[in-house]
């Protein structure tokens, strides 16, 4: 009795065996999702960094969405260049030229520059600060407890002396800062070249009004408009640069030069790293100091003093 009791057991198991690998294998072919080897290709080439830079959740969500036609092959700010034309022999289309994208924060105004501001005991975050009125005076201005800091995964934005400043050999582009700022001050831009002219404030107040909150805001003079015209526009009492006409000829560079020293209040600032040509370009040239701005400078990033 044991041994076929043993026997039928074996048997049992044996048929539930085949049946479960049957039923495995019709779902299998029942539900399978072919994937398209494009997909697999260029999740390869992408650098697996899943930042988001790109307006994907990560790079398989951004692999699947360039094979479906739905996003383009330069979107991996990690990769640059080099990964989008990678992408672009996969999907077997041309790439242009493509810029890098950086992010320029259009506030610079550190503590002692700011009037009117008060202390804060609130929840150390950027974003519960922005609630709160009378912070300081400049409604428009880096807050300074380091919001864009914690949001950064590569070390590449910190705050010194009350102002957030990016890192830019560590800087990828993400977009992550500009995403957390509640302000809304630091924009993500395509650098054409290796300096990057930026207007550093973010006030669109009349003049007597900033002048009243900041020792450096912008006051809406248009004298980087007169000086040039082909480059700057004061729109809403604060000036704007014509990012579409930048280059990185010798002539581009005078022109925003002597639009620096015209500026009364030093807010047209170059950020980012000059290149060979950039350099090249200027080399027998004097430009105005203000326009190189310092990023050497370490503090505590959570430090607040209000």
């Amino acid at each position: 009795m044991i041994l076929v009791a043993i026997g039928l057991s074996a048997v049992t198991l044996l048929v539930m065996a085949m049946v479960m690998s049957y039923i495995l294998g019709w779902a299998n072919n029942a539900f399978h999702v072919e994937v398209d080897p494009r997909v697999d290709a260029t999740m390869k080439v992408l650098p697996g960094a899943n930042c988001g830079g790109c307006g994907f959740v990560g790079c398989g969500d951004y692999a699947e969405a360039v094979v479906a036609g739905k996003a383009a092959v330069n979107k991996c700010t990690v990769g640059g260049e080099s990964v989008a034309k990678d992408i672009g022999n996969i999907m077997g289309i041309e790439v242009g030229a493509s810029f890098p994208y950086r992010p320029i924060v259009h506030c610079g105004a550190h503590y002692d520059e700011r009037l009117g501001r008060h202390e804060y005991r609130g929840e150390m975050r950027c974003a519960a600060a922005n609630l709160v009125a009378g912070v300081q005076g400049c409604t428009y201005g880096c807050l300074g407890i380091g919001d864009c800091t914690r949001a950064c995964k590569f070390d590449a934005i910190h705050v010194v002396n009350g102002l957030a400043k990016v890192d830019y050999d560590k800087c990828v582009g993400c977009g992550a800062c500009a995403e957390v700022c509640p302000r809304n001050i630091i924009t993500i831009t395509p650098f054409k070249a290796g300096w990057m002219m930026a207007v550093a404030c973010a006030n669109k107040d009349a003049g007597k009004d900033v002048t009243a909150v900041c020792t450096v805001g912008c006051i809406g003079c248009k004298a980087c408009e007169r000086t040039a015209k082909n480059y700057f526009k004061v729109v809403d009492n604060l000036s704007t640069i014509n990012y579409d006409a930048y280059n990185a000829s010798e002539e581009c560079y005078m022109d925003l030069a002597a639009a620096c020293k015209k500026c009364p209040r030093s807010r047209l600032v170059f950020v980012g790293h000059p290149t060979a040509k950039d350099l090249a370009a200027v080399a027998d040239k004097e430009l105005p100091e203000v326009v190189m701005a310092d990023f050497k400078t370490t503090v505590d990033d959570t430090e607040w003093r209000g």
